[in-house]
């Protein structure tokens, strides 16, 4: 470990010493998708008695309010659990933002909840690498910082709510985000090392198209067919799809019996697009097509949703974090190489708020949101270690 100085020693050899796996194990064997809220909270109270080891006070926040469309149209409240926040030394100078989620794609009902020890050195199991890995890799790391004596102040938030979009802690995010030098975020990076860059935005919008409901054989043309209203909503979106663009209509619920005209649709799209100008270009599409479909059609037509995640590109201010972090690695005698991704996170809500962001600095896995995910145990210790001299180098004004 060339170039490694005798403070970032302490702090690998202390975040080495941590019990990431057994941590990990703990963590990943409580169910905890998204909507399970009992889950979540035996989760957030394991995840405080571990970062209450760590200076500074730990509270559980409150969820803000966040709603959803039903398939009946209807507009309801969403229930999220509790969100982690630490805050140490507030009055510090430089601070820095730690980000999490203790939240998973498995609901309590999913087949995946147990754990797998495989040969090749891996552990397969629900959230190990999304992000119960990442978690223990960021608890390790702050650890290792703290015992080098280091003065710098950080807060850490896990949410319990980013896999669905982090509707109910989006504004915790922006409130902890200002006033922040850089932030590292702790979302599994890739197999190879290779951590994500620049990213996409993303959108959600449920659509809902009430009609007119009539016989289908005695007086249809009395009826206003929302499941073809809608239709013509879908295919008029996805003919604003461009390579700057995603555009997915996935799917309508709604309709009814073969003999009644249906007069209800939801239709759910979502959207990826690459710049705030395409942001601009479908918010245009979707208005377009609602007036449009409303006047052919004789309906009437809601938007509910919007731009949760803006495009995360990679501005100076990004290049240099990202710069720091490789030469943390090289020194470590890791080789930290990162691309674009269309995939979304935190890390984009953060740099929308001008704070340089890497949001992948959690354990090296792979096949996350599914079955088959998998968290390689040797990256633990090589990703707290990258993270801790990260922060120490950061501390010393080198960003």
């Amino acid at each position: 470990m060339t170039g490694i100085s005798a403070n970032e020693r302490i702090a690998i050899e202390q975040a080495a010493a941590s019990p990431m796996l057994a941590r990990v194990r703990q963590w990943a064997a409580v169910n905890s998708g998204t909507g399970n809220i009992a889950g979540l909270a035996t989760v957030a109270e394991m995840l405080a008695d571990a970062f209450a080891g760590l200076p500074g006070d730990v509270r559980l926040v409150d969820a803000a309010p966040a709603e959803r469309v039903t398939a009946a149209g209807v507009v309801e409240p969403i229930a999220h659990g509790r969100h982690l926040h630490l805050a140490v030394r507030p009055e510090a100078p430089l601070r820095l933002l730690l980000t999490g989620h203790m939240d998973t794609v498995f609901p309590v009902d999913h087949p995946f909840q147990t754990l797998v020890d495989r040969p090749d050195g891996t552990i397969n199991g629900p959230g190990v690498a999304d992000m119960k890995g990442g978690l223990a890799v960021m608890l390790a790391a702050l650890e290792g910082v703290e015992a080098t004596g280091s003065a710098i102040g950080y807060d850490v938030l896990i949410n319990s709510d980013e896999e669905t979009g982090s509707f109910s802690s989006a504004a915790l995010i922006a409130a902890l985000a200002r006033g922040k030098k850089a932030a590292l975020t702790y979302e599994p990076a890739l197999p190879d090392g290779t951590l994500a860059g620049a990213r996409g935005g993303t959108g959600n919008f449920s659509i809902v198209v009430r009609g007119r409901a009539a016989h289908a054989g005695r007086n249809p043309e009395d009826g206003r067919n929302a499941i073809v209203a809608a239709a013509d909503i879908a295919l008029r979106l996805a003919a604003a799809r461009s390579p700057s663009l995603a555009v997915n209509p996935a799917r309508v619920d709604g309709g009814g019996p073969n003999n009644v005209v249906p007069d209800l649709a939801v239709l759910r799209v979502n959207f990826r697009p690459a710049s705030q100008g395409e942001i601009d270009r479908a918010r245009a599409a979707i208005d377009a097509a609602v007036a449009e479909v409303a006047t052919a059609h004789d309906v009437h037509v809601e938007i509910h949703g919007g731009f949760n995640r803006p495009p995360k590109p990679i501005d100076p201010g990004a290049e240099r974090l990202f710069g720091l972090v490789r030469d943390a690695g090289s020194d470590l005698g890791l080789t930290i190489a990162w691309r674009a991704t269309g995939g979304v996170c935190d890390g984009n809500n953060i740099a929308a708020c001008g704070v340089p962001v890497v949001d992948t600095m959690g354990a090296r896995g792979g096949a996350i949101h599914s079955g088959e995910e998998f968290l390689i145990v040797d990256s633990l210790p090589e990703r707290a270690a990258l993270s801790a001299v990260t922060m120490l180098r950061i501390a010393e004004g080198r960003l």
